[in-house]
């Protein structure tokens, strides 16, 4: 059986990481500092000269700001390993085991990836990501076929 993965040169442990929020958040990161940056020399100063450079200096911290947070955007992600699956969303990352995660829902209307947890929690796996289409839907059926892998008993319960 040929699977998304089987192209990728079959390890189910690589990386999922989303493809279009990646590039989008990359170049917009960019767009936006240049502009911003550029704003800060063009916009009339009325000031002083140190006010000048002062309200450069406050258009140069707002576009790194920004950029910074389309950047991290651009970095999520989801690493599982043998031990568990490692995500790294927008404001924070998590290592949760297999045994942790009870399913993996991708439903309509969802942007990402939805893991259930024991505790009753739900974990949002931001590097599957709607987005990406066809792909995306490999990639969360990758993911369940992880879980459902590392969640088998010698037992059939």
């Amino acid at each position: 059986m040929s699977t998304h993965g089987d192209r990728h040169g079959g390890d189910p442990y690589r990386p999922f990481r989303p493809r279009a929020a990646r590039w989008v958040s990359t170049v917009v990161a960019v767009v936006f500092a240049v502009v911003i940056i550029g704003l800060s020399f063009v916009v009339p100063s009325y000031a002083t000269v140190t006010v000048a450079w002062l309200d450069r200096l406050g258009f140069a911290l707002v576009a790194a700001g920004g950029a910074l947070l389309l950047l991290r955007h651009a970095a999520v992600r989801a690493d599982p390993s043998p031990e568990g699956l490692r995500v790294r969303n927008l404001t924070s990352t998590r290592t949760v085991t297999w045994a942790e995660i009870v399913s993996v829902r991708f439903g309509h209307g969802h942007p990402w990836v939805q893991l259930d947890l024991a505790d009753g929690e739900t974990l949002a796996v931001m590097g599957i990501q709607r987005a990406d289409g066809a792909r995306a839907v490999a990639e969360a059926k990758r993911l369940a076929t992880l879980v459902a892998r590392h969640s088998e008993t010698s037992r059939d319960d």
